[in-house]
């Protein structure tokens, strides 16, 4: 799952991925035989729809919620700032409770009252819908011969459900269960290595441009997800579906 940055961080659309540039000539670089997908806000809505709706349904003060998540949205990709909240939540250092505990602590209700924070990362994913577009794509990629894998910071222990991940993806890597979080190299090379494959031989989707950098970085191919119909054009082109 991506990190609800609302306008702290907006993602803004990188440079068009040239799947040639991260190894070289096309020549030198592997087939593309491999699609490694986020969750939250790829395989769903976006996630500032998820956060406002729960900001409005728990009458929170957007300012308070704002001052701290800009901290630590920001404080989350840079390497000088393990401490953050957000990387011991993604990495399964602290609990679901725990963090609901600190960022409870740290906002406030409209009318001035404290945050409930048990149930917090419930009531914030609330409103999130699942992608049918996104869904109908990732079939479509596996119909074609390809391999996929799901690649989620984690947001909640029951965001996934496990029967439509079984049926979409071939590896799931979420990042609380396997100790590491994007946009850390080494959680890259696990789940191409899930795949049987090297990076070079993926595609990576997601909706924060410091993790699609993070992949290209590694040479795998990225597409970074604004919405379905521009992700789908952009997968037909690298892999020549339908």
């Amino acid at each position: 799952m991506s990190d609800p940055q609302l306008t702290a961080q907006p993602a803004r659309p990188s440079r068009d991925p040239d799947p040639t540039s991260a190894a070289g000539p096309a020549g030198d670089r592997p087939p593309l035989r491999g699609v490694i997908a986020d969750w939250g806000g790829v395989m769903t809505n976006p996630i500032t729809e998820t956060v406002r709706a729960w900001i409005a349904a728990d009458e929170i003060d957007y300012d308070s919620y704002h001052a701290v998540m800009k901290a630590w949205v920001t404080g989350a990709y840079d390497a000088a700032g393990e401490d953050n909240p957000i990387h011991r939540l993604e990495r399964g250092e602290c609990s679901d409770a725990e963090f609901e505990q600190m960022l409870a602590a740290q906002i406030l209700r409209r009318d001035g009252g404290p945050v409930v924070a048990e149930g917090l990362l419930d009531r914030m994913f609330a409103a999130t819908v699942l992608s049918e577009p996104m869904q109908d794509l990732l079939r479509q990629v596996r119909r074609a011969g390809l391999k996929t894998a799901l690649l989620s910071n984690s947001w909640g222990a029951g965001a996934y459900p496990a029967d439509l991940l079984a049926e979409l993806f071939d590896a799931v890597v979420i990042s609380a269960e396997a100790g590491m979080r994007k946009p850390e190299e080494r959680i890259f090379r696990h789940a191409a290595g899930l795949l049987g494959l090297d990076p070079a031989e993926c595609v990576f989707i997601d909706d924060i441009q410091a993790n699609v950098q993070a992949a290209e970085a590694l040479g795998m191919t990225g597409v970074l997800h604004t919405e379905p119909a521009a992700t789908a054009a952009r997968l037909a082109a690298l892999l020549g579906l339908d």
